[in-house]
C-alpha cells in the first residue's frame, strides 16, 4: 500500500482566515479531509503534516527515507529560503511534488523562486486547495510508474 507524505510549510496553520483572497477560504484541515476522501477508494495512506518550523520539516523529511513512496510538498515561504529543506529532499529516493496555493509567477519576484524546484518531478501552483488533489493524482501516477520500472 503505498504511502505519500504531505508537508505543509509555516503559516498554513492559518488558513482560512490569512488572506483569503490570496489562498482562499478553505483550512488546512478542511484541505486534509478533501485529501483523505480523495484516496478513499484507492489503496493509498497518507501522512498529512504542518509545521512552522524549518527544523521539523526537515527531521520529517529525514524520517521518511525509506517509508514513504512519495512527497507533496507546500513548502511556504521556505521555498523561497530553504536550502536545509532542499538539502533533506536530495536524500529522499521517492517522486516529489511542490505545490503552492497561489500562482507564485504572478506574484512578488521573491516568491517566484524556488529551492525546491530543482529536485521535484513536478509543480502545482494557482489552483488553491484543488491543487492538493491535482498533487495527489500526479503522485499516484508517479509512485505507480516507479513501481512498474
Amino acid at each position: 500500500m503505498p504511502k505519500i507524505l504531505i508537508l505543509n510549510g509555516p503559516n498554513l496553520n492559518l488558513l482560512g482566515n490569512r488572506e483569503p483572497e490570496i489562498y482562499g477560504h478553505e483550512t488546512l484541515s478542511d484541505i486534509e479531509q478533501q485529501c483523505r476522501q480523495h484516496v478513499k477508494a484507492s489503496d493509498i495512506t497518507i501522512d498529512f503534516r504542518q509545521s512552522n518550523s524549518e527544523g521539523e520539516l526537515v527531521d520529517w523529511l529525514q524520517g521518511s527515507i525509506g517509508i514513504v513512496d512519495g512527497i507533496i510538498i507546500n513548502p511556504a515561504a521556505y521555498t523561497h529560503t530553504s536550502v536545509a529543506i532542499l538539502d533533506a529532499l536530495k536524500q529522499v529516493d521517492c517522486p516529489i511534488i511542490e505545490l503552492h496555493l497561489s500562482n507564485i509567477f504572478s506574484r512578488e519576484s521573491f516568491r517566484q523562486h524556488s529551492y525546491i524546484s530543482p529536485v521535484a518531478n513536478g509543480l502545482i501552483c494557482g489552483f488553491g486547495a484543488h491543487g492538493y488533489l491535482l498533487a495527489m493524482d500526479a503522485i499516484s501516477r508517479l509512485v505507480s510508474d516507479k513501481e512498474e520500472s
